[in-house]
Formats: C-alpha cells, structure tokens, sequence
C-alpha cells in the first residue's frame, strides 16, 4: 500500500515517515523558509526509493537558475528513473527532464498537465508557478493557481501557499485590489510566507504606494527576514521603496547589508543587487567598488548562454565595473544561445540581445543607439522572464537614454506615460521635470 503526503497525493517508494517528512519539505518550500534542499538530500539518503524526494530535489535545483545545479540534477532525475512510481511522479521526472535540458515551455507544459489532474499537487503548482515566471507567462502565473483553487479549502495544510501564489500572479495581470486580498489572507493564516510578502510587496510598488510599502515590511521584519531563502528578494523590494522616495542612504544601506552581503549569495540575488545598482547608476550615484566585489561574485557563481534574463543582469555588473572584456564575452555568447536547441536561444534572440546590447551602448555614452535598440522590444520583454517591478529597470534606462540623448520628443513622452501611471512618485516626478513636462496636468490624469 502506498504511503500519501499531506494532500492525499500518493507516494511510490516512501514510508509513513518518508511521506511525512516529504510533506514537510514541501511546505518548507511553500513558506520559501528553511532547507528544503537539506530535507530532500536527507530523504534521498534514508530513503532512496522515494520518487518524489528526487522530483523535489531536481526542482529546487533547477528553479534556482545557478549553472552547478544542472548536473546535479540531472544526476537525480536518472536515479528516479529508474523507480517504479506513479503516472504523477513520472509526470514531474518528464517535466524535469526537459528543464534540465533548457526546454522551459515543455517543462511548463507537461507539468500543467500534471497539476490539471492532481489539482492538490502542491509540488507541481509550486514548480509551475515558478516556471511562469521565469518564461514571463503573466496569463498562466495567475491561471494555473486559479484552476487549483476550487480543489482546495482553509482547512488544509499550505493553504495559504495557493492564495500567494494566486496573488502574485493577479498582480502580474495588473488585478491589484484582489492580488492584495489573497496576499493579505495568506499572510494572516501564514505569516513567514515569503512569496506572499512579496506579491503583496509588488502591488504597492506597481501601485506607487512607497511609503505603505516600507511600513509593511518593516513592521513585521521577523517574519520575513528569519529562515526565509526569499529574504533578500524582499530586501530589494523594500530598498524599491526608499529608491523611489530618493532616499539614497536608506538604500545603499540595504545593498551593503542584506541584499549582497550573504558568503554564498544564490543567482537570483547576484540579479537582485546588479539590478538596484544599475538603478543606482542610473541616478548618478558614485558606488566605489560595489561593481568590482559583484563582479567577483557573478565569475564564481555563473555561466554565460544558459539564461539571458540572468546575462543581462550580469552584463549591468560588468559594465559598471568598466569589464568591457567581460561585457563583450557576454555579447559574444549570446548569436551561439540564439541557435541553442533550448528555449533559451528565443530569450535571447527576442528580447535578451537586443537589451544587452542597449545597455552596452547605454554604458559607453551612445545614448540614441541604446534608445533605437530598446523601443522595438520594450513591449515584449516579459518574453524572457522576469516580473513587472524587475524588468522596470529596462523602462528606467530607456528615459535615462532619452534624456541623455537629448531626444525631447521622446524623453516627454515616456515621462509622461510614467507619470500617469505613478503620479505619486518622486522618481516619476523627477523625470517630468527633467523632461520639461506640466506636472500639474499630467499627475491629474
């Protein structure tokens, strides 16, 4: 008789102990708290006829985007392989088979397919999720939680898992008054939920709500900041805030303490802090050497051609730190992504490229080639990845471009979409003036 995890999902190969401690490890990565990576690797080693503790294994390791974790998770996919195991878990060992190899919409795919009929697999919605994401399928992220829903109720175990990521992806479809509702409601049964905060986080900065937003984060530090391998993500957001309201001290305070100083920072952090420093950057501010220790980081810790949502973000490093050598071994990589047999050869060739290239120009003063190169993909970008609030950065570079350029026209126009949309924000603001706009006008639109 086969054991079951927490949602009646059943487990080839597990134990009731096994099977507890697997639901355990899920909820660990539901709550984005803990070591869900350490409770897999233990599972494994107590028992290694459990599919699913492979299958979860492989998917923390692959979602993390960080080149080391590729063989070893291909090392686990083919051990469970080998296992007899269910028509769910052979689904999840598919999807991953096609993660490992750079295949994101197959992975996507089938995983779909495998959450369709298991609506109370919280490992495949999670995975899902998070592949949405990372391909910048905005429809999808709030979909494929909305589909799951009705299966669940309160009651169960990681509930509020589903009602964060159901916001996070009402969010990215711009359905902010609901996305706050489900983030809130998770939070109140879930309080150290990370992917909560965050959705929660991201509406108030799409909303310009700045102040709100620092005063959310920072009345309830504990349960966002302990335990949580989300952390520094949501240090960013907050240090989002203070950037906006030009609280510069506030946020190189936030860059120099949680956002990069971890010992072992995680890819998506190395994204996290070139992002606020580019942004930094793009205000004129003198950031020493902040560059230089990034860029040490991103030569330990990343390859070039695998992502290039992550190139890009490595591209920001190398050319704030003057690494024109670096910078051009990025540029160089990407016409070989381009012709990759994964997905990532049309991240790259669509938006990837073009964006690298216009924030080479941007680094090197050719303000009007970074603007010609940024305006015919600017509305396509979430094609590689990336949330709202992330690929913001590309839209500040733009008008920084424009102004610099001294493209009047242009420079107006892109302050004034801004405007509208942020009416409140200081930055927002800024540009207006910058650009010579009516603020008064613009702002009551």
């Amino acid at each position: 008789m086969l054991s079951h995890d927490h949602h009646g999902n059943a487990l080839s190969g597990a134990s009731h102990s096994t099977a507890e401690a697997y639901s355990q490890a899920v909820s660990l990565f539901s709550l984005y708290s803990g070591d869900p990576v350490g409770a897999a690797d233990a599972i494994i080693r107590e028992q290694p006829d459990c599919v699913m503790a492979h299958a979860l294994q492989a998917w923390l390791y692959l979602l993390g985007t960080d080149p080391a974790g590729i063989p070893v998770a291909r090392h686990t996919i083919e051990q469970a392989k080998a296992l007899p195991a269910t028509e769910r878990e052979r689904g999840h060992l598919a999807a991953l088979s096609h993660l490992a190899e750079g295949r994101w919409y197959d992975a996507s795919r089938v995983i779909e397919d495998v959450a369709i009929e298991n609506p109370r697999d919280l490992l495949a919605l999670i995975a899902g999720h998070q592949l949405d994401f990372f391909t910048g399928n905005a429809r999808l992220l709030r979909n494929r939680i909305s589909r799951a829903l009705p299966a669940w109720s309160p009651d169960m175990a990681s509930h509020h898992a589903l009602l964060g990521m159901h916001a996070f992806g009402l969010e990215e479809n711009g359905e902010y008054a609901l996305a706050e509702k489900q983030g809130r409601a998770a939070l109140e049964a879930a309080p150290t939920d990370g992917w909560a905060r965050h959705a929660v986080a991201h509406v108030m900065e799409m909303q310009g709500r700045h102040d709100e937003g620092i005063a959310f984060m920072r009345d309830d530090m504990a349960n966002w900041t302990q335990g949580s391998f989300l952390a520094v993500h949501n240090w960013w957001h907050l240090a989002l805030y203070h950037l906006e309201l030009g609280q510069i001290e506030e946020v190189l305070a936030l860059v120099d303490g949680p956002i990069t100083g971890g010992a072992q920072p995680l890819m998506l952090e190395l994204v996290d802090a070139s992002a606020m420093l580019w942004r930094l950057h793009l205000r004129g501010v003198d950031l020493g050497d902040r560059w230089e220790r990034l860029v040490a980081r991103y030569q330990a810790a990343w390859s070039p051609g695998l992502y290039a949502f992550n190139d890009l973000h490595a591209l920001m490093a190398f050319i704030g730190a003057g690494r024109r050598d670096l910078a051009e071994t990025v540029l160089a990589m990407q016409p070989i992504a381009a012709v990759s047999a994964g997905d990532n050869a049309g991240f790259s060739q669509d938006v990837g490229y073009p964006l690298m290239r216009a924030f080479k120009a941007f680094g090197e003063g050719r303000y009007r080639e970074a603007v010609g190169l940024i305006r015919p993909v600017r509305h396509i970008t979430a094609r590689f990845g990336g949330s709202n609030a992330q690929r913001d950065v590309i839209e500040l570079t733009l008008i920084e471009a424009a102004l610099r350029a001294e493209d009047e026209p242009l420079a107006r126009a892109l302050a004034g979409e801004r405007l509208v949309a942020k009416h409140e924000s200081p930055l927002a603001r800024l540009f207006a003036q910058r650009a010579g706009l009516a603020i008064s006008a613009a702002a009551a639109c």
